[in-house]
């Protein structure tokens, strides 16, 4: 069977058909008295529940859904209205009870039997609620949705400006324009809505007039009451039906003034109002009581009541700065009070660090590698270092922490707070690793190299010399993890570099050529667009670090709608030189070419693509490729020579990205990129 959780889930979407259906019930079939006072006591709870929810939502728009409860609380109260309106005059003449339990005691017991205090009493609610809390939530609900408006397209610049400068992430962003739009939307249709209150309002005046007539000629001349005794009955059940439902209508509108006037701050009612009239003004707490002590003590007041609230509030007062002033000294005691690390068994908030674009999480075996003096931190800041040297920006800090979590000697690097590589080394023993050919064993723990896979030995330090001599790579664990480092920012690259790193290259840029970036950004391109296409270059290691080509580049060439890869293969073209100066200082350019066959294919692949189009081949042809590319690699590494592949223009960025999806590194030039001076030397042909 299940659960009245799994039911409520199950059934939740029927709620809004079923209130619909129950109204229009309600005003079309008579219903007995039993049942109104059923349906009376719902709308009085419903009522409440509206009410303590809007008290103790956080900001008005986590009841987004008010302005649509709203009208299908009017709606009942209104089929309600009609319903016992019908009782009323149906069976009035029967007595007190005729219209149920519910109308005859607020009649009675609310008002105290008397029609006439009725009649008084509900004239003081509708006004009221009409007068007074209908139409100041009105009010404000209007110019809230007014402000809105006019404050959204301001809103909206500064959610971009903070994009645009890296302050917030894409996701971030979406959120504050999508809550600004709801915004907007809440304050309009709350607009809306509370012309339904006061629509309300005055339909009660003229229903309770209604019930008092018509059951005044039914009485006298269809049951033959006297007129005293109709009026009597009459305006009683008509007062306790007004009632009934007029205190409803006024708790819902309480509501809805209390929802529209937050202005904006976030917290619940209770907390902000306590917050704000007690705890922040305990000035204003010692005047009101010394101001209520003087009136107090003036002859002819009642001395018992002002002297009691004079008392209270003094006493009030007395609590709250006894409280602050605890609180100040234990301020003061924990900033000069020293250090203590928490017990280990102790789990609270300060163990959530906040997420690095690139850190290494180490076990703690690894931790004399980077204490002070430490090998491993100064070859990762020699990393950090090389590496915005030679792509031309300012790579984030690798953020090196412990966790308990990791085996001793276990490392685990992470983007972003996502592990994209783990390994293990031994702290004071030396990794061996083999070539490509075998080689003898060694006395030591066998292993697999981290980074590349490879064969490997752990072995003692003063074992090194004849591990060299049989023709192993000996490094040390600080060397492993920084070369492991080096492969994953190699691979990962394109996510370490955002808005925040373009923002930072653009006021370089703007120090130095500030006319020139002017006549680019914003015209040329957007600064979002700039990242994706800077982005670009750098996951395939072009520096950036020449901005002054890039950003003349796009002015000359930016004008003619380019696509993102359009913009990408210009810009490469235009730094040919210095793309191939890194990857083939020497001449000849000794490079990798694909066969005519298979550059054929991916041509006429590339032509059915468009464009703008990534290229499909068939999973057998592209396994095939990378198969070729693969052992391409591996036979220029044999050579000694850094992977290269030169190819027609079309081709370079469809290979390219195959590469990089496969794993593979492998640098893909393009024919225009290759400067024309420098001769082009194949030493492999791709089949």
């Amino acid at each position: 069977m299940p659960a009245p959780v799994e039911l409520w889930a199950n059934y939740q979407s029927l709620l809004g058909p079923l209130v619909l259906i129950m109204i229009l019930t309600m005003i079309v079939v008579p219903l007995p008295p039993i049942l109104l006072d059923v349906l009376f006591t719902f709308n009085i709870t419903f009522a409440l529940l509206i009410l303590f929810a809007a008290l103790h939502v956080k900001k008005p728009l986590d009841f987004s859904a008010f302005p649509t409860v709203l009208l299908l609380a009017t709606l009942l109260r209104l089929a309600l209205n009609v319903a016992a309106a019908r009782v009323i005059l149906l069976h009035g003449f029967h007595g007190n009870q005729s219209a149920g339990i519910v109308i005859e005691s607020f009649g009675r017991f609310v008002v105290g039997g008397d029609y006439v205090v009725g009649i008084v009493v509900f004239a003081i609610l509708i006004i009221i609620n009409f007068v007074v809390v209908t139409k100041g939530s009105s009010r404000i609900a209007e110019v809230g949705a007014r402000f809105s408006l006019d404050a959204m397209p301001g809103k909206q610049m500064a959610i971009d400006a903070d994009l645009n400068a890296g302050m917030i992430t894409q996701i971030e962003a979406r959120r504050r324009r999508d809550e600004v739009s709801a915004e907007s939307d809440f304050y309009g249709s709350m607009d809306g809505a509370s012309k339904f209150v006061r629509g309300d309002a005055i339909a009660a005046i003229l229903i309770i007039i209604i019930n008092l007539v018509g059951g005044l000629i039914i009485g006298v001349f269809q049951h033959n009451l006297s007129l005293a005794a109709a009026a009597k009955t009459y305006t009683l059940l008509s007062i306790g039906d007004g009632l009934v439902a007029q205190i409803p209508s006024l708790v819902i509108s309480m509501a809805a003034g209390i929802l529209v006037s937050r202005s904006g701050t976030e917290g619940e009612v209770s907390h902000l109002v306590s917050g704000q009239v007690f705890g922040g003004n305990r000035k204003g707490l010692l005047i009101t009581a010394i101001t209520l002590g003087v009136t107090g003590i003036i002859p002819g007041m009642p001395h018992v009541a002002f002297l009691f609230y004079a008392i209270l509030t003094g006493i009030l007062w007395q609590v709250l700065q006894r409280r602050a002033t605890v609180t100040a000294t234990a301020a003061a005691q924990a900033i000069t009070a020293p250090f203590q690390e928490p017990p280990a068994d102790v789990v609270d908030s300060n163990i959530l660090r906040p997420v690095e674009p690139l850190s290494i999480a180490i076990g703690y075996q690894i931790i004399p590698l980077i204490a002070e003096g430490g090998d491993l931190q100064k070859r990762l800041n020699l990393l950090r270092r090389r590496t915005s040297e030679n792509l031309g920006f300012l790579l984030p800090s690798i953020h090196v922490h412990d966790d308990l979590t990791l085996r001793p000697g276990g490392y685990r690097i992470q983007v972003h707070g996502v592990r994209v590589a783990t390994g293990d080394v031994r702290v004071g023993s030396l990794l061996a690793i083999s070539g490509k050919a075998p080689l003898p064993p060694l006395e030591g723990i066998h292993t697999t190299d981290p980074v590349f896979g490879a064969s490997a030995y752990w072995i003692a330090t003063e074992r090194s010399d004849d591990a060299e001599l049989l023709g192993y790579t000996v490094i040390d664990p600080a060397t492993v993890i920084t070369t492991h480092t080096n492969e994953c920012l190699t691979r990962y690259i394109g996510e370490l570099f955002g808005l925040r790193q373009t923002q930072e290259l653009l006021d370089i840029a703007a120090a130095r050529n500030g006319k020139l970036l002017e006549s680019v950004v914003p015209r040329v391109i957007s600064i979002p667009a700039l990242s994706k296409v800077l982005r670009e270059l750098v996951v395939e290691g072009v520096s950036i670090r020449d901005m002054p080509t890039i950003l003349e580049t796009l002015a000359e060439n930016g004008q003619e709608g380019a696509s993102m890869v359009q913009t990408v293969e210009i810009i490469r073209s235009r730094l040919g030189r210095q793309i191939l100066s890194v990857l083939a200082p020497d001449d000849p350019i000794q490079t990798a070419i694909l066969g005519q066959s298979m550059e054929q294919l991916l041509l006429n692949a590339v032509e059915s693509a468009g464009p703008n189009g990534m290229p499909a081949l068939e999973p057998s042809i592209l396994m095939h490729l990378m198969q070729a590319l693969r052992q391409g690699i591996e036979t220029m590494q044999a050579q000694s020579l850094k992977p290269l592949l030169v190819v027609r223009d079309p081709l370079r960025q469809a290979l390219s990205t195959w590469l990089h999806s496969a794993g593979l590194t492998m640098a893909v030039v393009a024919f225009s990129e290759v400067p024309g001076a420098r001769p082009l030397k194949s030493v492999l042909e791709i089949s």
